[in-house]
């Protein structure tokens, strides 16, 4: 199959393209390399993909992996209501991966004008070319943060979404409307993916698995909010990746089994893991005990996410099992090879 996977510079983008590749798909990757986090980071994914930089940085130029032919790369904005349908035209792509996005919770407090033209804009204009452009699936992100206050545990995708308490969680609920009605207009799938904290090797520096590791190392204090009683679902982005390609290779349901169009399904560890465990986790894997300083819950965070993931492993065999301790092991293994 030709596959777009949209984000492929970003964090899952390019476990994703990566792992298409390994299974012998063609893969077109697009992504903006924005300045959310440090790009270097994102050229240097792109580069295991056999990417060069220099290539890599001009806007709306098809380059070509140096590693495996059956990938190439392309710089492009999903705002851009010219390039982006051109792009599709050009290579008829049997499915898209979506995977783009202006990512983080808390920074969509500051800047929202970034979440929406590329979050629903953005997302508009993907599900507008898949509408023209006969996908026959359209995989795309949402996130764990569309519970919102939500107290019943663990989240199950009946549940009710509808009290976002971040702009990014917004517009996340807002992709699963739009994909819905598009799904229903214009009768090609789409399946939605509400992910929970994914974490592993070439993560996110925003990310908690980060920003804990990074200040251990550097003997600087970690922050601890909600003074230390959260829990999360850590993912480890194996995990993430190998339920992501199932749902993109799997045949699609047949055009007139209209309730399979639209699907959405968590995915997660279906754990949920203290924070201060996480923290001893990787304090074990550095030998280094942690300095902290204890914050208040931040504006747009939640207490707890548990995903339930029964629906994902019922369809597709859905099979999480990377224990903390050895993805933790792994995060950091990685982070003292690339930081130090």
């Amino acid at each position: 199959m030709k596959i777009l996977v949209t984000g492929a510079a970003g964090f899952i983008g390019f476990f994703v393209a990566k792992s298409l590749l390994e299974s012998g798909h063609t893969v077109v990757g697009l992504d903006n390399i924005n300045d959310y986090y440090d790009i270097n980071l994102k050229f240097d994914r792109l580069k295991e993909l056999g990417i060069n930089r220099n290539e890599a940085e001009v806007y709306n130029s098809i380059s070509t992996s140096s590693k495996n032919s059956q990938f190439s790369f392309i710089r492009l904005n999903l705002e851009d209501r010219e390039n982006l349908p051109e792009l599709f035209k050009i290579n008829s792509f049997d499915k898209v991966c979506n995977l783009a996005a202006q990512a983080g919770v808390r920074y969509s407090i500051e800047n929202p004008e970034a979440y929406v033209d590329s979050n629903v804009v953005g997302f508009l204009n993907i599900l507008e070319c898949c509408r023209n452009y006969k996908i026959k699936h359209l995989v795309y992100a949402s996130s764990s943060s569309v519970y919102g206050l939500n107290e019943k545990i663990p989240f199950e995708t009946s549940d009710n979404v509808d009290h976002p308490i971040s702009l990014y969680a917004a517009t996340k609920k807002s992709n699963e409307l739009m994909a819905h009605t598009y799904a229903h207009l214009y009768g090609f799938k789409t399946t939605g993916l509400r992910f929970f904290t994914v974490y592993g090797p070439w993560g996110r520096p925003d990310m908690a698995m980060f920003l804990f590791t990074d200040a251990i190392v550097n003997d600087k204090p970690i922050k601890v909010f909600n003074n230390g009683k959260l829990e999360r679902d850590f993912t480890y982005i194996d995990d993430i990746t190998e339920g992501v390609v199932r749902i993109i290779q799997k045949p699609i349901a047949d055009k007139s089994d209209k309730e399979n169009l639209f699907k959405i399904y968590n995915i997660g560890n279906s754990k949920s893991v203290k924070l201060m465990d996480f923290i001893t986790a990787i304090e074990e894997s550095l030998d280094t005990e942690a300095k902290k300083d204890m914050y208040p819950m931040q504006p747009g965070d939640v207490e707890k996410t548990w995903a339930n993931v029964d629906d994902l492993i019922a369809d597709y065999n859905y099979q999480p099992n990377t224990p903390i301790k050895e993805g933790v092991d792994k995060f950091v293994s990685w982070y003292k090879d690339y930081y130090l």
